[in-house]
């Protein structure tokens, strides 16, 4: 009886730790359940580097995730939809691109706003697209002195 009580005891507490835990990462993560989103759509040449969930930012700040990627079979171009905080509105000349976190870091999708009085509607396209390079492209060109990566 009494190995019982302290099974239950122990199962309590790593639960207890566990919902804590839980609690903890989706304040660190920034995932609240409150607040609204709306949906938006970039066309790329390449999206290496950038998977779903991968953080869509603003001056370095997040506004938002990438929700689906997929490819365009008539244009062979990666589309990824993103969705944007409700209370960001994004005007409908502003570009974005796959920048990277550094030499050694992941990539993020980075909104540079436009200066148009108007914004992007729900469901709306960003036209002004800048792929991901590739660092190996890079270094190719650098040690070979070439503007073709051969």
């Amino acid at each position: 009886m009494r190995e019982n009580v302290t099974e239950i005891l122990t199962g309590t507490g790593v639960l207890a730790i566990a919902v804590a835990f839980a609690v903890y990462a989706m304040g660190f993560a920034n995932l609240s359940t409150g607040g609204g989103s709306y949906p938006l759509t970039a066309s790329f040449r390449s999206i290496e580097g950038v998977s779903v969930g991968t953080d869509v930012r603003m001056a370095g700040v997040k506004v938002g995730s990438v929700t689906n990627l997929e490819l365009d079979p008539a244009t062979f171009r990666a589309v990824a939809e993103f969705s944007m905080q409700d209370d960001i509105e994004i005007p409908d000349d502003s570009a974005i691109a796959i920048s990277s976190e550094g030499l050694l870091g992941g990539n993020f999708v980075e909104v540079i706003p436009g200066g148009s009085p108007f914004n992007l509607e729900a469901g709306g396209e960003i036209e002004d697209t800048q792929s991901s390079v590739s660092l190996i492209t890079l270094l190719l060109r650098f040690v070979t002195g070439s503007d073709d990566g051969e």
